[in-house]
């Protein structure tokens, strides 16, 4: 079952390790799970940055941006599946170099 499946019929409880026996908070639960699902959103321009993140897990803006994602039709943004040489066909020497830097500046410190 997917997440976003499981958050939308508020099953949540079957994403919680067992052994905790009912003994987490659910609201935080379902807050994890938001931003969960706002860091899967189909646009990556529509994802939120790792420091949006930790604030909205410290409780800082995520109802603002749960509720504008929400709003949003992922559906148009949709296209056909295309197999993995289709995806990187198109792709330049400078998104090489510019997803080299982006690993490189993911990486440990």
């Amino acid at each position: 079952m997917q997440v976003k499946k499981i958050h939308q019929e508020k099953k949540l409880d079957i994403l919680v390790d067992k052994d905790l026996k009912n003994n987490y908070d659910l609201i935080e639960l379902e807050e994890i799970v938001q931003v969960a699902l706002l860091c899967t959103q189909y646009l990556p321009g529509h994802r939120p940055k790792m420091s949006e993140v930790v604030r909205m897990l410290e409780g800082d803006g995520l109802v603002e941006r749960w509720e504008t994602s929400q709003k949003v039709d992922s559906s148009k943004y949709r296209t056909q599946e295309l197999s993995s040489s289709e995806r990187f066909s198109d792709l330049t020497d400078d998104s090489i170099v510019i997803n080299v830097q982006a690993i490189e500046l993911s990486g440990p410190r």
